[in-house]
């Protein structure tokens, strides 16, 4: 597999310079946490001028006079290999990404490499991850750097990939899913399965496998997540920590390091600095794709939506993550926590005074109305999902614009205990979801745009009230 280091030998015997992360310290043998050195030490043997050996020195198969004279013999060995023991200290991850908490990516990135140096290599997906590639250049120590290729990208990222590597004079190492998996899930469902029962069986054959065998070769890994990508699942990253999910070269739990250099960079910081620094960048940025992933499940957004909104679009939130970072993601009940509260004590949104608050039986009410007096246009949401607060602002501006008009906008809460209920009768896909109950119908219609602009749910209430 290339490489996109060049190490050099700092002596015919190939060692490898420190600088590298790789120790010059003896090879030793690790016996749990104790480690014992390869070489044996044997008392010096002393001559006399006449060259034979002195009297004061027994050779080694003498026997012992008496047995005692076994014990001072058997401290001193226990002495000498007590010497000899050098306890292996577990490092404090926790610890260090307190410490780092504060510091640049830049330095966060020079201490990842200087420490692991060629067992540590940057996860690169094709998108705004080569802000990490640029920072690991600017230490101007050597890195790797590998991507997963899952055979559906689109042309765009391949050629931003071959872009990349010209760049900065390296060498990709691409990490294939395995032609029998692919080849067996897609003839037993087909090209778009994701679409019907969800993402997670398609990423784990042609994304999560490839990785856990490239991870299996590294002691550490760099990631560009970040806190602000996806506030349900990723807002309380660490700088680094110990991988919750995958293990590396030595195997077991706590195997992995992993480095996430800008967590706590925002989204606009980073395209400055990318900006700033001229380097390549995939041309489908341009097209309104912020977050990039496979061609069939990735988007563009458009303005006042959240970049993860264009990934997965057809599931929940809290279910756009394909895998590679299933350790941020916490099992929740409904009462689980985001962004430090609990669901039940984050704010709520959609605060129009021109808008109406549903509750369960006012929906159900609404619902069995079939010759209505006037239009409703009615959103169903969570408060804490990131998408529902990015369209807030619009949504008011809408309640505010038709005040007055005959047609009532509304809200209704449903997650939590209401989900099931939403999903069974007020065709809740995902969050936001958007239905107008128009005068004369007897059931709703669901708004099919991603566009949640004032003029786009304008002129489809205009067409269908």
């Amino acid at each position: 597999m290339a490489m996109s280091v060049n190490v050099s030998s700092s002596s015919s015997s190939g060692i490898i310079n420190s600088r590298f992360g790789v120790s010059l310290e003896p090879k030793v043998s690790q016996i749990g946490s104790l480690r014992l050195l390869d070489r044996v030490h044997v008392a010096p043997v002393s001559l006399n001028l006449s060259g034979k050996r002195s009297s004061s020195v027994k050779p080694l198969n003498a026997e012992p006079k008496t047995k005692d004279s076994m014990i001072p013999l058997a401290a001193t060995m226990v002495a000498e290999i007590a010497e000899e023991v050098e306890v292996v200290e577990i490092e404090d991850f926790e610890e260090l990404a307190k410490k780092l908490e504060n510091a640049s990516p830049l330095e966060i990135m020079d201490k990842a490499l200087e420490k692991y140096g060629n067992d540590i290599a940057i996860a690169f997906s094709g998108a705004e991850d080569v802000a990490l590639i640029e920072y690991a250049h600017l230490t101007g120590r050597p890195f790797r750097v590998f991507s997963l290729d899952t055979g559906r990208l689109n042309p765009e990222t391949y050629r931003f990939f071959d872009a990349v590597e010209k760049h900065y004079g390296i060498r990709i190492e691409y990490m294939f899913p395995d032609s029998v998996e692919v080849q067996g899930l897609v003839r037993s469902k087909g090209l778009f399965s994701f679409y019907e029962d969800g993402h997670q069986e398609c990423c784990r054959v042609r994304k999560v496998r490839p990785l856990r065998r490239a991870l299996k070769g590294l002691k550490a890994w760099i990631t560009g997540q970040r806190k602000d990508q996806s506030p349900g699942t990723r807002s309380e990253i660490p700088v680094v920590q110990v991988d919750p999910v995958f293990e590396g070269l030595d195997g077991g739990v706590g195997s992995l390091v992993k480095w996430n250099p800008v967590a706590n960079v925002e989204g606009n910081d980073v395209w400055n600095f990318l900006r700033t620094m001229d380097v390549p960048v995939n041309t489908l940025h341009a097209a309104g794709y912020i977050s990039i992933g496979c061609e069939p499940c990735t988007k563009a957004v458009l303005p006042g939506q959240h970049e993860r909104e264009g990934r997965w679009w057809w599931e929940d939130a809290k279910a756009k993550e394909c895998g590679l970072h299933k350790g941020n993601v916490k099992e929740n009940s409904d009462d689980a926590k985001v962004n430090g509260e609990s669901k039940s004590a984050v704010a709520d949104i959609f605060k129009s005074e021109n808008l109406v608050t549903l509750s369960r039986q006012g929906i159900e009410n609404l619902m069995k109305l079939e010759n209505r007096k006037e239009p409703w246009i009615v959103v169903l949401y969570a408060p804490w999902c990131p998408f529902c607060q990015a369209m807030e602002a619009s949504y008011d501006e809408l309640a505010d614009k038709l005040a007055g008009s005959g047609i009532k906008v509304a809200k209704f809460r449903a997650d939590g205990d209401q989900k099931e209920f939403a999903k069974q009768e007020l065709q809740l896909g995902s969050f936001p979801t958007i239905l107008v109950f128009p005068k004369n119908s007897s059931r709703p219609i669901k708004y099919p745009s991603e566009k949640r602009d004032v003029e786009s749910l304008t002129s489809f209430l205009n067409l269908v009230r």
